[in-house]
């Protein structure tokens, strides 16, 4: 087994995890409280199912991966609470609980000594691998959409308000932290020898930022004059992602209807940004994607233009300015492609699955095969002859580290 390092800065970032979600959760209160007071029913309903559906599909996550890797508890918090951890995760409170493990073994890794440090920091990377997929999730159902709600509130308003400003921030903050730390838990399977520089991970945070925010500003414009069509917009083009992944025959859950719902998640994270599970080269595949984008994201910015100035609403935006807004949400996203193709082209480490460090390679496709195997064989019953003709060895789990490997191995392929 390969031993992962836990640098100062993994440590940092382990202790701001928790005070950020933290700050995000009060103001997304104090939102829903302005909300009300306002008496605006509409823009209450969608903050609250976003903040709602994004919260149960992270829990769900959480609690499905417990289960699937056999409760196996490696932090007092979690053991403490073992008996109701499923309460917390019914009360929306079990992402809280992977916090504090984390952050228990990121302060005992550095404040203890010897090998009981080093496993606890061991222990931090493997449970921080889960908590950063999580985000991840989190991002793409909570942080991105809120974006777009509270930039499309700003442009329908023509006004700046402290809480509007503040969940802006607070959502971009959160979207640069998942980034960050999506991008360094791939980087943790890379052989020392192989490590990417500083400029090399501000360069992969400078196009995601480029593409996401250009997206976002695109989808926020086209709300703030047909508010009703970007419910169909999202819907239509989430079935068109959803056909994308169920292409793609992922393997990233543990049952069947685990990987349904990872697909059906996978094609909402492509609704906003680029995200790759494909195991083999994904140069056409991000290609085709990347010009869908660039052609809806032309389309949303002319279908604003062509509505401002054709009926305008309350806060008018003068027709220059509009020409200038209009293409360059445009010009960002093509700049952002601009930086993604320089740092693929100079900055991007080529390696095959074996090169990657983590778990053995034939551990890892043995438990790929017993999985396809077992969704494949839609009859039970001969599945039921295997069993009694001989005893199957039990099936192995998927644990954290498992599951960012195999992220890992579609990223670096």
């Amino acid at each position: 087994m390969a031993v992962f390092t836990f640098s100062p800065l993994d440590f940092v970032f382990s202790c701001l995890g928790l005070p950020l979600f933290l700050a995000d959760v009060v103001l997304d209160v104090l939102a829903v409280i302005d909300f009300y007071k306002e008496e605006a029913w509409v823009r209450l309903s969608v903050l609250l199912l976003l903040l709602v559906g994004s919260s149960v599909l992270i829990q769900v996550y959480s609690w499905k991966w417990y289960i699937g890797d056999g409760l196996d508890l490696k932090t007092r918090v979690e053991s403490a609470l073992k008996k109701g951890l499923k309460t917390l995760h019914v009360l929306q409170l079990g992402i809280y609980v992977r916090h504090l493990g984390v952050l228990e073994k990121s302060v005992s890794g550095f404040c203890g000594k010897g090998s009981d440090s080093q496993n606890s920091k061991d222990v931090a990377v493997e449970l921080s691998h889960d908590l950063c997929m999580l985000h991840l999730i989190e991002t793409f159902s909570e942080s991105a959409p809120q974006i777009v709600l509270w930039l499309t509130i700003i442009l329908q308003d023509g006004k700046l308000d402290v809480i509007s400003v503040l969940k802006v921030l607070c959502s971009i903050a959160a979207v640069a932290f998942c980034v960050t730390t999506y991008h360094r838990s791939l980087r943790s399977f890379l052989k020392d020898s192989n490590q990417l520089s500083i400029i090399s991970s501000i360069i992969h945070f400078l196009w995601n930022l480029l593409l996401l925010l250009s997206r976002l500003t695109a989808l926020a414009l086209f709300a703030s004059v047909l508010p009703c069509f970007i419910f169909t917009h999202v819907f239509c083009c989430w079935m068109v992602f959803v056909l994308f992944a169920w292409r793609a025959q992922t393997d990233f859950m543990d049952d069947p209807w685990g990987e349904r719902l990872y697909r059906a998640t996978v094609a909402l994270i492509w609704y906003f940004d680029w995200f790759n599970v494909f195991k083999k080269r994904t140069k056409k595949s991000a290609l085709l994607y990347h010009s869908f984008i660039l052609l809806d994201t032309c389309m949303l910015c002319g279908l604003w233009f062509w509505r401002m100035n054709t009926h305008p609403p309350q806060f008018v935006i003068p027709r220059p300015y509009a020409d200038v807004m209009a293409s360059s949400v445009v010009a960002v996203y093509i700049l952002g492609l601009m930086v993604k193709a320089l740092y693929y082209r100079f900055f991007h480490p080529k390696h095959n699955q074996d090169n990657l460090r983590g778990e053995d390679q034939n551990e890892v496709s043995g438990q790929n095969n017993d999985t396809r195997r077992e969704r494949d064989e839609t009859d039970g019953t001969m599945m039921m002859r295997m069993m009694v003709s001989s005893p199957a060895p039990l099936r192995q789990t998927q644990n954290g580290k498992k599951r960012m490997r195999m992220l890992a191995e579609n990223f670096y392929s």
